[in-house]
C-alpha cells in the first residue's frame, strides 16, 4: 500500500542528500522515479536538487499553481513510476499536499516529501502544516545545535550576519542566511536585544 511520507527537519540536516540517495536506490534497481522541487528555490539551478555534500539531480520545478496529481498521473500513464520525491515540500500549497495524498491513495505511488517544519520565526509553513496533518508517516531528520542538542529551530541572518526577527516567511538561502539551533538557543537569540 502506497503512503505519503513527510521527512522534516531544520536547515542542514541532510534532507536533500537523503532524497537523492533514496531516489538513486530505486533507479539502481531499474525503477523509475520523479523528483520535484520548488521553482522558487533555484540555488542549485532551476529544476535541480543538490545537497551540500555534492550530490545532485535534475528535478521538475513546481509552483503554487501546478496540479501535481494530474502531472504525476500523466507521467505514470506514459511510463510507470515507482516513487515520487518532493524536495522543499514546505513550499507546497495545502491543496498540493492533498494532491500528493491522492497520488498515493488513488494512483498507488509512494510519495516522499522532504522539507522544513518551521520558518525563522518558529511558525509552520503551509505545506508543512498540511503534511504534518495528513501524511501517513512522519520522519524527523535530526541535526544538532552548536551546543550538541537536537536542533529544531532556525534563525535568519542578514547580509552582515545580524539576526533577522521580522520579514517574509519565504526567503531562499543556505548557510549564509540560516543557522539551525535547539529551541533554547533559538529563543535566547530571538529575545536578545541588539543581536
Amino acid at each position: 500500500m502506497a503512503k505519503l511520507y513527510f521527512h522534516y527537519a531544520t536547515m542542514n540536516a541532510g534532507k536533500s542528500t537523503m532524497l537523492l540517495q533514496a531516489s538513486y536506490n530505486y533507479q539502481e534497481r531499474g525503477m523509475r522515479t520523479a523528483i520535484f522541487t520548488a521553482a522558487l528555490d533555484d540555488r542549485a539551478g532551476q529544476g535541480k536538487v543538490a545537497s551540500r555534500i555534492g550530490l545532485s539531480s535534475d528535478a521538475i520545478p513546481f509552483s503554487s499553481s501546478d496540479d501535481l496529481f494530474e502531472t504525476i498521473k500523466e507521467m505514470h500513464a506514459r511510463e510507470p513510476l515507482a516513487c515520487v520525491f518532493v524536495d522543499e515540500a514546505q513550499f507546497l500549497t495545502s491543496e498540493q499536499v492533498w494532491q500528493l495524498a491522492r497520488v498515493s491513495d488513488h494512483v498507488g505511488i509512494p510519495v516522499m516529501a522532504y522539507g522544513l517544519r518551521t520558518d525563522f520565526q518558529g511558525k509552520l509553513f503551509p505545506g508543512s502544516l498540511e503534511l504534518l496533518a495528513i501524511a501517513d508517516e512522519l520522519r524527523e531528520v535530526r541535526t544538532i545545535c552548536f551546543c550538541g542538542r537536537k536542533a529544531t529551530m532556525v534563525v535568519r541572518l542578514d547580509a552582515e550576519g545580524n539576526l533577522v526577527r521580522e520579514g517574509a516567511q519565504v526567503e531562499v538561502g543556505g548557510n549564509e542566511k540560516y543557522v539551525s539551533l535547539c529551541r533554547r538557543h533559538w529563543e535566547e537569540k530571538m529575545r536578545c536585544e541588539g543581536a
